[in-house]
């Protein structure tokens, strides 16, 4: 049978041999969380405790302002000991609020089950908006502004993301394998509150040991798994809809626009803790992998756990890093320490080693072309990034710079090392700057 995918993209090495046989360990708790209260898109939290507060595991600390915003909770009950800006994943300090755990790990009296029946769409929503869900495939997306789609905009199919294309992570794979009644109860919940007709669950070939567990889970239901070629950016929203579909979504416009919704696999479990168990997202599953690390290990960790404390737990390292990564070799931030924390878009963290790593000088654009036949999106990727390094934003917008995922596959392939996102990523940023000073 031809697996399904899209068209242009790439096949980076997966390098998923160092952690997709671990299964997943608890990680003990750390002697501190920082719990930064920007960690979604949108507006970031707002502190709602006070230093030398005792809180509650999942009491809410930081409470959302705006719609496309959530609460941030408590991973482990303890005492506040600051409310103050701190190293940041995205590079600069932040806000955060830094617990010191008690030992107790004790859940707030507050938070309590519910039976699914006696709920309706809105509450599901509201649910899953109080327990700060968000998406869970690292763009970190309010859930419950995905759940609410405007009357019109019917969602005929709803897709979840079990591709898990960065190379090395295993965090998804890892979950499907050992917890699908989790992941499959969340599917269930979706499709009741979007109405769905048709729902798929795509994996990627190379993971057979879910295709055929999720058949056996899915066998009688209407949820359909479908195995796709390995490619990447597969696990990307618009490339698993072309790949599922075979629809595209118009350049400036939504999934919705073509009545469709995807979420994450890892998402679909965090809505099964919401509305269910009446549980906040304050843990994922985080794989830390990579050459430089001494033991690879899928970890459920607490949001706000150090970077330094899950190098401790995998057994330190090999040798210093010539790069450390918060996410995949391909879309995840490079980072200049251990002393950032994780947060509830921390799929991995990645060790890489100097020799890994080799940076290749910068050469001259031959015309190769490759860039252009490896875009996922079909763009000109080195005729944008020309223009956006020359700050002809004009024509920087023209050529759909702002259509760009930033998969990073042309910078990938490109003969010259030109840093093709990274100077496209700029022009975007250049382009909405101005946009919003005009």
């Amino acid at each position: 049978m031809k697996l399904k995918t899209f068209t242009g993209g790439i096949h980076p090495p997966d390098n998923k041999q160092w952690s997709s046989h671990k299964a997943i360990e608890n990680c003990p708790l750390p002697a501190e969380f920082i719990v930064p209260l920007a960690q979604h898109i949108g507006a970031p939290s707002v502190a709602c405790v006070e230093v030398g507060q005792h809180v509650a595991k999942g009491q809410e600390i930081g409470s959302a302002k705006g719609f496309v915003s959530v609460p941030v909770h408590a991973p482990t009950s303890g005492e506040i000991v600051a409310v103050e800006s701190r190293p940041h994943p995205w590079g600069t300090a932040l806000p955060a609020v830094v617990i010191k755990p008690d030992g107790e790990d004790r859940w707030s009296a507050e938070l309590q089950p519910a039976d699914p029946s006696d709920l309706s769409v809105d509450d599901m929503v509201e649910k899953v908006r109080q327990a700060g869900v968000v998406g869970m495939g690292g763009a970190a997306f309010p859930a419950h502004v995905k759940m609410s789609p405007p009357p019109e905009k019917k969602i005929r199919t709803l897709i979840f993301n079990g591709v898990e294309c960065e190379p090395y992570l295993t965090a998804d794979h890892r979950m499907m394998l050992e917890e699908p009644e989790r992941i499959l109860r969340g599917v269930a919940l979706l499709q009741y509150v979007f109405g769905a007709e048709r729902v798929v669950i795509g994996v990627e070939a190379n993971k057979p040991d879910v295709i055929d567990l999720l058949e056996k889970e899915c066998a009688g239901t209407p949820v359909e798994i479908m195995a796709l070629q390995v490619k990447y950016p597969q696990g990307a929203e618009k490339q698993l809809i072309a790949a599922v579909t075979g629809g595209e979504v118009p350049s400036g416009g939504l999934p919705m626009d073509i009545g469709v919704a995807v979420h994450n696999v890892a998402t679909a479990a965090a809505v099964t803790d919401a509305v269910i168990h009446g549980r906040p997202l304050i843990e994922r599953i985080c794989t830390v992998t990579g050459p430089a690390i001494r033991e690879p290990k899928n970890l459920r960790i607490r949001i706000g756990t150090p970077l330094s404390h899950l190098v401790d737990v995998c057994g330190g390292l090999v040798e210093e890093p010539g790069k450390i990564i918060l996410g995949g070799p391909m879309m995840g931030f490079t980072q200049l320490g251990f002393d950032v924390p994780s947060t509830r878009g921390t799929s991995g963290l990645l060790l890489l080693r100097s020799e890994d790593v080799a940076a290749q000088p910068e050469g001259p654009c031959i015309r190769c072309a490759r860039c252009v036949q490896a875009c996922p999106i079909h763009l000109l990727p080195a005729t944008i990034a020309a223009y956006a390094r020359r700050d002809l934003l004009a024509e920087t917008e023209e050529y759909c710079a702002m259509d760009c995922i930033e998969c990073g596959s042309c910078s990938y392939v490109c003969p010259a090392a030109i840093p093709l996102v990274q100077a496209i990523r700029y022009g975007k940023a250049a382009i909405l700057a101005k946009k919003r000073n005009s």
